[in-house]
């Protein structure tokens, strides 16, 4: 007999499928009468599927009596009330590992991006400029200092990029780890020491607007702004303020506080490389997101270990 379980977020195909083959699906994210649709079924709900970016309220987990499990489609899972579920007992899941690779990835591009001003002498090519005059003078990578705001699996990997190519590494968190990059107690200082400041750590009210004005201020004129992260950890009016007044050198943007809007004044900064959350968005990876998402589900109700239950923040 199929179980039931609810879909909160619009999900892919690919994962889709396979749920409604297996389960009793229940669309909650395209229902027009949510009201009626919880009606008919809260009782019988047993699993949750959401994404990375969705805000799962308790109001509606109060709905849903005999929930035993969320499993979030995506590494991050701030949108999902953590202390609710842990007093309830309702297991958490997400996917990480899988986008590890992709995300470091996309953190390095936007260094090079912004450093080696790679998409400025895009545009400068394409727009004649080179047969007018020769392309200006960037930023070299080697011997330069990233700053990670975040030392877990992704920061490791873009650490690991990083130091491949020449650059140095130093480090925050909640505690040392045993790595051989130097660790800072404070942000501030951590930011004053970098060329580039990558924020790589979860997001959530723990996190929010982390990256301040100070921070910002610390960072400086020649400092860059990387952010794969969550929108929510960077103060967005503070950084559009210092990009302004040219208190930092540029920012690399994967992520965004309301996205997916992004604050006007940087669509018309030439210092800004801005991205559309394409951190985990390779067929290869979105696909095995996909695949453990649902292995998540499976393995809870066939009573075997959970994959990936979540883990304290790093």
């Amino acid at each position: 007999m199929q179980l039931d379980i609810i879909i909160t977020a619009p999900v892919p195909s690919f994962l889709y499928e396979p749920l409604k083959a297996s389960y009793r699906c229940h669309d909650y994210f395209q229902s027009s009468n949510k009201l009626e649709l919880l009606a008919s079924v809260s009782k019988k709900i047993r699993g949750l599927v959401q994404d990375g970016g969705t805000t799962t309220p308790t109001s509606l987990l109060d709905e849903l009596s005999n929930l035993e499990i969320i499993s979030v489609l995506g590494v991050g899972y701030d949108g999902v009330p953590v202390e609710f579920c842990r007093q309830r007992g309702i297991k958490v899941t997400n996917t990480p590992d899988v986008l590890t690779d992709d995300v470091a990835d996309v953190a390095v591009g936007l260094i090079m991006m912004t450093g080696r001003g790679f998409l400025r002498l895009n545009r400068f090519a394409l727009a004649g400029g080179w047969q007018k005059r020769g392309p200006e003078l960037t930023t070299k990578l080697g011997g330069k200092t990233v700053g990670i705001l975040g030392l877990g699996r992704i920061g490791k990997a873009i650490a690991q990029r990083v130091v491949a190519m020449g650059m140095q590494v130093v480090y925050t968190g909640r505690k040392p780890q045993d790595v051989a990059y130097e660790f800072f107690p404070d942000l501030k200082e951590l930011a004053a020491a970098a060329d580039f400041l990558v924020v790589a750590c979860p997001g959530g009210p723990v996190t929010k607007n982390l990256v301040d004005a100070e921070v910002l201020a610390a960072l400086g004129k020649h400092g860059t702004l990387i952010n794969i992260a969550r929108g929510s950890v960077v103060d967005e009016p503070a950084l559009v303020n210092a990009l302004r007044k040219g208190e930092i050198k540029a920012a690399g943007l994967d992520v965004f506080a309301s996205e997916p809007n992004i604050p006007t004044e940087l669509l018309t900064m030439d210092n800004v490389v801005l991205l559309p959350h394409v951190g985990s968005a390779t067929v290869e990876t979105r696909q095995a997101m996909g695949d453990l998402c649902k292995a998540n589900l499976d393995a809870w109700f066939a009573r075997k270990e959970v994959l990936t239950l979540i883990r304290e923040l790093a």
